[in-house]
């Protein structure tokens, strides 16, 4: 695996290197916490589906009513 780069612009001048140690642990960091974001998301997603379906009711329909 290569390591990812980083684009440094400044001015007229573009430079693109290698991440060094701290900017790739942040950048891992970014990647988990999206990740973690994103499976909290389908995990809510599927709950609330398990929930409509045992009510036995749309999603437009708990929003009115709840509205």
């Amino acid at each position: 695996m290569t390591t990812p780069q980083i684009r440094i612009i400044d001015g007229e001048t573009i430079t693109d290197r290698d991440m060094n140690a701290d900017e790739l642990a942040a950048y891992k960091a970014m990647q988990d916490e999206a990740k973690t974001k994103a499976e909290n998301a389908a995990d809510k997603a599927a709950a609330k589906k398990a929930v409509l379906d045992r009510l036995g009711i749309t999603a437009d329909e708990a929003a009115l009513l709840l509205g």
